[in-house]
């Protein structure tokens, strides 16, 4: 999954390569056992197949595969890398071998090389990753004085935050936190700062930020991590230099699509993943596990299976550049190729070590973020929340936030659901109780880091998200109705079937005098 608004961007300077400790299913919390696949919930008899046929220990295999492909290409499958080149290789020919229609169709894209990205502060030197949309500084950099922003609640978010600080022609150090990184930049910018420097709050970022439009940036704008910004900040004072810039190049990469050989392909039900990585670690997490599930659910579908609707499978590469490969997808089908896609499943990140049961808020019943997804997408949520609730596991709404792959196919007006066990986010002390794991630690405290390996799975929430997956799958390769109105072929065989047997008897007329009968 990518992070709120990322840049699309290359860093060719050196990065150190994020360290964490593996965290074990075991350690994760008292989950619950999985429930018996199939449990008392009415759906087709596909669906039920399904949810039995998919094995979480074959899911499990998969991520193997896709460790030790990084481990074989330099640590990780970013898009562009021989590790993805590699992952998209195995997908593919895991489903040829299965009888689908495959293809690796390729798609451009414009993105942003990092050329340089240092703050240097009296000699102690920091890395920094230039804000989408940040103004180049000339090579070399521009100086000034370290000035920092005291912290409180709202730390460069009100112009009273800078009085009686010597803003104007200084570089500025501001501690992210509860406003935009535009509207601290602006507040600076306007008092005269010369560049502007967003240190951390936690121990996510500063991969991703982003000043929004071109139209807010005002000062060369460049983000670190939490302790580098506390390390600078006790430099307050000491010339600075800031040497932020970047160029675009354009890139070329490939989706994987597999689609089934049999079913209504003007109804086509679809179901995607991204594969790629970030290019700290392997991303077995993120996003390794959706992938794997949906794989494995392709393979034990098979692509000549007896079908209603032809099912679609995509595996999207460059995600985390910006949902490129899932858009550039999207595009390249007309409208009348868009509306033979009865609908689009999404599964980024499905066994977070520190798991949620995350279902997309189709009908908006949450009130928060986007609003609702097109009609249908309410339904395929009821879908995914029932199935969990016949195991006796709750679940919640998360917003279409834009985060994931779903994002063009709403904008197009298909309807989409999907699945998702949490990223960076904490989870709550009231998720904690009915789920198990730890509160007030992150659903995945190896987000985007080296350390998102095959410890950091929560195989319990695996299991029940691979079941799933393959359920959701099952029941919409019989029947959409409830998402477009399109029946299954039971559904319409009885409806034929009783306007015959309530047709009343067709009786012949004698021909009148007058009327011209022929032999």
């Amino acid at each position: 999954m990518r992070p709120p608004r990322t840049a699309l961007r290359t860093s060719l300077i050196a990065s150190a390569v994020c360290a964490g400790l593996a965290i074990s299913s075991a350690s994760a919390g008292a989950i619950p056992g999985p429930a018996a696949p199939g449990g008392a919930i009415d759906g087709p008899a596909l669906a039920k197949q399904l949810d039995r046929k998919v094995n979480v220990d074959n899911v499990q295999r998969h991520l193997r595969a896709l460790q030790r492909i990084a481990d074989a290409n330099g640590g990780n499958r970013a898009a562009g890398s021989k590790g993805y080149d590699a992952s998209v290789e195995y997908v593919a020919g895991k489903l040829r071998d299965a009888g689908f229609d495959v293809t690796t169709p390729t798609f451009t894209y414009d993105e942003e090389v990092i050329d340089a990205g240092l703050v240097d502060a009296g000699g102690l030197k920091a890395t920094a990753d230039p804000l989408e949309f940040s103004p180049n500084t000339a090579v070399g950099g521009i100086s000034g004085p370290l000035v920092v922003v005291p912290e409180d609640g709202t730390p460069g978010c009100e112009t009273s935050d800078f009085a009686g600080l010597p803003i104007s022609g200084a570089v500025v150090l501001i501690r992210r936190g509860a406003c935009s990184f535009a509207q601290k930049q602006l507040n600076a910018a306007g008092l005269g700062a010369k560049a502007v420097i967003i240190s951390d709050n936690s121990d996510t970022g500063p991969e991703g930020w982003t000043l929004g439009d071109a139209a807010s940036a005002k000062v060369p704008t460049g983000g670190v991590s939490k302790a580098e910004g506390t390390a600078l900040a006790a430099k307050a004072g000491a010339a600075t230099t800031v040497d932020l810039r970047v160029h675009t190049e354009q890139r070329t990469n490939r989706n994987v699509v597999a689609q089934t050989r049999t079913g209504r392909v003007d109804n086509v039900v679809m179901a995607g993943a991204h594969l790629d990585s970030v290019g700290l670690g392997p991303g077995i997490n993120d996003n390794g596990t959706g992938s794997a599930a949906l794989l494995e659910t392709a393979l034990q579908l098979g692509g000549t299976a007896k079908v209603k609707n032809a099912v679609r499978f995509a595996w999207w590469g460059a995600e985390e550049l910006g949902l490129v490969g899932s858009t550039k997808y999207v595009q390249s089908l007309d409208f009348e190729q868009q509306v033979d896609i009865a609908l689009y499943l999404n599964f980024d990140m499905v066994g977070s070590p520190n798991a949620a049961y995350f279902v997309y808020d189709g009908d908006n019943s949450d009130n928060t973020g986007a609003g609702p997804g097109p009609y249908g997408s309410a339904q395929i949520e009821k879908t995914f929340v029932d199935y969990f609730a016949a195991r006796g596991i709750p679940s919640e709404g998360t917003d279409f936030s834009g985060r994931s792959d779903y994002g063009e196919f709403i904008k197009v007006g298909i309807p989409a659901g999907g699945l998702f066990t949490g990223a960076e986010g904490i989870k709550t002390a009231a998720q904690a109780e009915k789920w198990g794991g730890q509160a007030d630690v992150a659903y995945d405290k190896c987000y985007h880091k080296a350390c998102d390996n095959l410890g950091n799975i929560d195989r319990t929430a695996l299991n029940r998200n691979s079941g799933a997956i393959a359920w959701s799958v099952g029941v919409y390769a019989t029947s959409t109705e409830d998402v477009n109105g399109v029946p299954s072929r039971a559904v319409r065989k009885n409806a034929r079937l009783a306007a015959l047997r309530s047709a009343p008897a067709l009786k012949l007329a004698k021909p009148h005098a007058h009327d011209h009968v022929t032999a």
